[in-house]
């Protein structure tokens, strides 16, 4: 009897261990079928969404492993070891992240709003920007492993004292006057360290380079001595409306791209990050327009450099040590900026030989290159024409100009300061020196000497009408990398005037135009002028046909 009652127990038993793995069986089945139909119905922002939930929910119960499994890192505004400097993975985790953040996905996001002025136009807009509220988390994917970004509100100086004094509450409340304090925690498995360590953080940091790369507002400075001054830049100029040949404009993109990219590059054999473009060619074919469309393209800001208010080769070294990385240095003008004159005749004319080496390399200090190698603005004053220059140096001061100062003696008594009689002493001793001037050796260290390394992903474009007329010393490869001849306006230059014009593809026209263009020069700012005329597409390109006529017959 015992042993009937122990087999029916244990076939009851058997058959409940039966039903339950058919129900496990069955409940894996439906488990993958609706897992299969969600990858195929539902949407991708959905599916994110129930990730960055399950990913939240178990960062929040702690599950999946013990306290030591999960690692967290604490980023705060500045440096928190006491130091006062800017956090700089604050700032960029904050800029990734906006690009990251989904409003669609997430239930609360803080959003704000900024002035913006477009790239090309100048015209005002508004930038929206997401961020995490305190208290909320937010994932991200990279190389398939999970990271939680949380965001937390805490007292600043983490004190339990508010802004007036007392603490309230002992729970560090922070007071009214701006005493809280941010800061964001990344989150991960233990065994993930080395991937946020080496390869996350850095991700992270290039991504929001770039964001802010794309969106920064670009500016153009001016120099006067030492300083930079600057402005907004709004140039319209792109790649897309440039007059100019497709294949020359192709190979200027690919090299500037290929530029951007090569950090290591340089690094690995051994030169300055940076890169030369002489811009050649007749007056109005394009160069300035080239220069604002490199700026454009790679969202650098242009520092304009006037030599001639440059008085001597230390100034143009605190001019360059006051420029920042990735920017774009161009000297309008070149042939115009200085006489030109060639180090070899230089020597030659100097009563102490020098050699071509030192001219290269010695250069950096006004007046002791100012002896050795060619001058940038003029020869070394003779004493007849201190009093010259002086006069000129002092021209815009209108005490000077009113007493019609025409020797050292009858300033010295027109002057009412002996602050201003010891500054223009100074003024006027240097002027003796003939330490107004850059030296051709100075202008070589600039561009590919010693000082040319005081900075990264650099770019430097020297313009000229006229490049037979430019020392040698200032073309060679390392120096001006790339020769870009800007020429006449071609067939192809033309029809991108007709398409930024007139949106226009096709014209009766055209053919004639293609004929004349291949038989007489014409600048693309000569055309221009003509398509400016007139709204109307037809006058516009009848007047253009018969200024084309014109210069034919004249040829």
């Amino acid at each position: 009897m015992a042993m009937d009652t122990t087999a029916v127990e244990g076939r009851r038993a058997m058959d409940a261990y039966r039903k339950a793995l058919a129900t496990a069986a069955s409940a894996a089945a439906y488990a993958v079928m609706a897992r299969s139909m969600a990858r195929e119905l539902l949407p991708e922002e959905l599916r994110a969404a129930a990730r960055w939930a399950a990913a939240s929910l178990r960062a929040r119960l702690g599950w999946g492993g013990g306290d030591g499994e999960r690692r967290t890192l604490v980023v705060r505004s500045s440096g928190g070891d006491g130091a006062r400097e800017e956090n700089l993975l604050f700032d960029a985790a904050r800029e990734y992240l906006a690009s990251k953040l989904d409003p669609g996905a997430m239930p609360r996001l803080g959003l704000t709003l900024a002035r913006t002025k477009d790239a090309g136009s100048g015209r005002a807009g508004w930038r929206t920007r997401l961020f995490v509220e305190p208290g909320d988390s937010t994932v991200d994917v990279f190389e398939g492993v999970e990271f939680t970004w949380t965001c937390v509100e805490t007292p600043r100086g983490g004190g339990g004292k508010s802004k007036g004094g007392a603490g309230k509450g002992g729970g560090g409340e922070a007071g009214a006057g701006g005493d809280l304090e941010f800061r964001l925690e990344l989150s991960f498995d233990a065994r993930h360290a080395a991937t946020a360590m080496d390869r996350y953080v850095p991700h992270v940091m290039g991504a929001a380079e770039e964001a802010e790369q794309r969106d920064r507002r670009l500016n153009i400075c001016m120099n006067e001595a030492r300083h930079w001054y600057r402005m907004s830049h709004h140039h319209p100029a792109t790649f897309d409306t440039l007059a100019m040949d497709p294949d020359l404009k192709k190979s200027i993109v690919a090299d500037l791209d290929l530029f951007t990219t090569r950090r290591e590059h340089y690094r690995r054999i051994g030169k300055a990050w940076k890169r030369g473009y002489l811009l050649h060619g007749p007056p109005g074919t394009g160069k300035s327009s080239l220069v604002a469309a490199m700026a454009n393209h790679l969202r650098y800001h242009l520092y304009d450099l006037d030599l001639s208010l440059v008085h001597s080769n230390t100034e143009l070294q605190w001019l360059l040590l006051c420029m920042p990385n990735k920017s774009i240095l161009v000297i309008e003008d070149i042939d115009c900026c200085c006489d030109t004159m060639s180090r070899e005749g230089e020597t030659k004319k100097s009563n102490k030989p020098v050699s071509a080496a030192q001219n290269e390399d010695d250069g950096g200090d006004g007046d002791a290159a100012s002896s050795d190698s060619s001058t940038m603005h003029a020869a070394p004053a003779k004493p007849k024409s201190i009093e010259n220059k002086v006069r000129k140096s002092f021209a815009f001061v209108p005490s000077f100009r009113s007493h019609g100062l025409v020797s050292a003696s009858k300033l010295t008594a027109n002057v009412s300061s002996s602050i201003t009689c010891v500054f223009f002493t100074h003024i006027l001793m240097r002027t003796a020196r003939g330490s107004f001037q850059v030296t051709l050796s100075g202008l070589l260290n600039l561009i590919d000497g010693l000082w040319s390394t005081s900075g990264e992903e650099r770019v430097i474009v020297f313009t000229t009408n006229y490049k037979e007329r430019l020392d040698p010393a200032l073309l060679r490869p390392g120096r001006m990398d790339m020769h870009i001849y800007m020429g006449y306006c071609c067939w192809e230059a033309f029809k991108t005037l007709a398409k930024n014009y007139f949106l226009l593809d096709d014209h009766p026209l055209f053919p004639e135009i293609q004929d004349l263009l291949s038989e007489v020069e014409v600048t693309p700012a000569d055309v221009s002028e003509m398509l400016l005329r007139s709204d109307d597409a037809d006058i516009a390109l009848q007047g253009l046909t018969e200024l084309l006529k014109e210069k034919k017959q004249g040829k």
